[in-house]
């Protein structure tokens, strides 16, 4: 059965979603509709449809110009078992201690690694993007130094392999938040077939705002692989919340959005310690020092 995509890009993110739910409604009627914020700093966002047959044009022409987005791009995609093809695509991803791998590859975990099962199929969180596989590498780093983190948590935690990763290697509690409630289900699934039930708890929150994040504060290390964006918002709050001589490890930051973000996080005490770019993306980690 042939798939057909429409794919559109306009400026704001509240008409991005209301031209998001108002494809909802189209007939033929989309079997998904996605609203996303582009990663490049431009401050555009993506709306995208999935369809079973060809849609409208008329109709997708007619939201584009009430929504002042740019005109629709559909195409036909082929037929593909996508979870097969990510499988093909997505070898382990080795950061430092850590393996990151699918059930598919389970026979090439090494004996002397920090494993964490991520499946293929959920594609942010793997470990292949630049900005995970910073975060892993920065934990890894901090961990050699002499680092022990006895209060973590990771905002903004998409598949929770972060959480994980920290629950592998100390026994403090680690807390894993995220904004959206599908992301925190996967976590929490994640947690489990990982068999860190009871070592990493997830819970649905924006920022730091959730009863069980002010009761376990201050933490000595928190992580947040989000945007430069929501980054920015979180400093202050951040300060309030990170021990002294605690650490942060963010990401989700364009290599030319990565001073202005350390410049607004030392305004608030929390200066840099490390950072490091992998292709596009830049990780860096600030230390709290009072």
């Amino acid at each position: 059965m042939p798939t057909f995509t429409a794919l559109t890009t306009l400026t704001g993110r509240e008409p991005a979603y209301k031209l998001g739910e108002a494809m909802e409604g189209m007939t033929p009627e989309p079997t998904g509709v996605g609203v996303f914020e582009m990663e490049d700093g431009s401050g555009l966002w993506e709306v995208g449809g999935y369809f079973e047959e060809d849609p409208d044009a008329m109709a997708l022409a007619v939201l584009a110009a009430a929504m002042g987005a740019k005109a629709f791009v559909v195409s036909e995609l082929p037929e593909t078992d996508w979870v097969a093809h990510v499988r093909r695509e997505l070898a382990p991803v080795e950061a430092g201690r850590f393996f990151v791998y699918g059930s598919h590859d389970a026979d090439k975990v090494p004996a002397d690694c920090e494993p964490l099962l991520i499946e293929a199929a959920m594609a942010f969180g793997t470990g292949h993007h630049g900005t995970t596989l910073g975060c892993l590498r920065a934990l890894d780093r901090l961990a050699k130094d002499g680092f022990v983190g006895r209060r973590v948590i990771d905002i903004g935690c998409g598949t929770a392999v972060l959480a994980m990763a920290a629950a592998r290697i100390w026994e403090g509690p680690v807390l894993a938040s995220d904004i959206d409630e599908v992301a925190v289900d996967v976590a929490q699934a994640n947690v489990v077939a990982n068999n860190l039930e009871g070592r990493v708890s997830c819970v649905e929150a924006a920022g730091f705002d959730h009863p069980a994040l002010a009761q376990a504060a201050p933490f000595d290390l928190v992580f947040a692989n989000i945007l430069k964006g929501p980054l920015i918002a979180l400093a202050p709050d951040m300060a309030d919340v990170m021990a002294p001589e605690g650490y942060a490890i963010l990401s989700g930051i364009l290599n030319e959005q990565a001073d202005e973000v350390i410049k607004v996080y030392a305004q608030s005490g929390i200066n840099l310690h490390h950072r490091e770019s992998i292709g596009d993306w830049t990780t860096i980690v600030l230390r709290r020092m009072t």
